[in-house]
């Protein structure tokens, strides 16, 4: 059976044997969130850093942090979270290209609730290579509450998203029945953790059976 999504994301890793347990499963992305706010930011490099595609999550940070943390952390995604302008986009796209990091590919989340909350995304059309759909919340990302997806429904622009915002270990059924032709991942955090940024691999990997079987 043909899998359901083709990009795994586990985000908010912190913890090297966690990494190693994580990555074990194969999944295709992981996140580590470089925002000090938030209960799973990275205060310091992990001994170890996984080979699958790594992304830095970033609200209104300034472009010389990104650059600095793109470097250290080798990522090959800056996912901005915040309310990071078309502008900022342009400005970080074309200082990433004369840092000699061509390579690296913007996602920019969003917040929704709804319909309307989809309006700005156009504008961006040109300047990332994912969008990421996340659940409106006082605070960016990782509060485990889910949005009604069917509001994505009414994404009808070219670039492919991920979907996030409390997806959980009982949601595979729901996922598998979920359907939009630019939807090519799912994002998973917070319903899948021991603690903030420990996650339960055994869950994770249960999980993942099930939504592609």
């Amino acid at each position: 059976m043909k899998k359901p999504f083709s990009c795994i994301k586990v985000c908010g890793m912190r913890q090297s044997d966690n990494i190693r347990q994580v990555e074990a499963l194969g999944i295709d992305m992981m996140g580590f969130i470089f925002w000090e706010p938030s209960a799973r930011y990275v205060s310091q490099k992990p001994d170890y850093l996984p080979a699958c595609a790594r992304t830095g999550v970033f609200v209104n940070a300034s472009p010389e942090y990104i650059l600095s943390t793109v470097r250290t952390y080798g990522l090959s995604y800056v996912q901005l979270h915040g309310q990071e302008s078309p502008e900022f986009c342009h400005h970080l796209r074309q200082n990433l290209n004369q840092s000699g990091l061509a390579s690296v590919q913007l996602i920019k989340a969003f917040s929704i609730s709804t319909p309307e909350d989809l309006a700005p995304v156009q504008k961006y059309e040109n300047l990332c290579h994912f969008l990421l759909f996340d659940t409106k919340t006082p605070l960016p990302g990782g509060s485990g509450k889910q949005f009604e997806w069917q509001i994505l429904q009414h994404y009808s622009g070219t670039l492919p998203f991920l979907l996030s915002g409390g997806i959980g270990p009982n949601d595979t059924h729901r996922l598998q029945e979920f359907h939009h032709p630019l939807c090519v991942g799912i994002d998973l955090n917070s319903r899948f953790e021991i603690s903030p940024g420990l996650k339960d691999a055994t869950l994770l990997k249960n999980f993942l059976t099930q939504l592609n079987s």
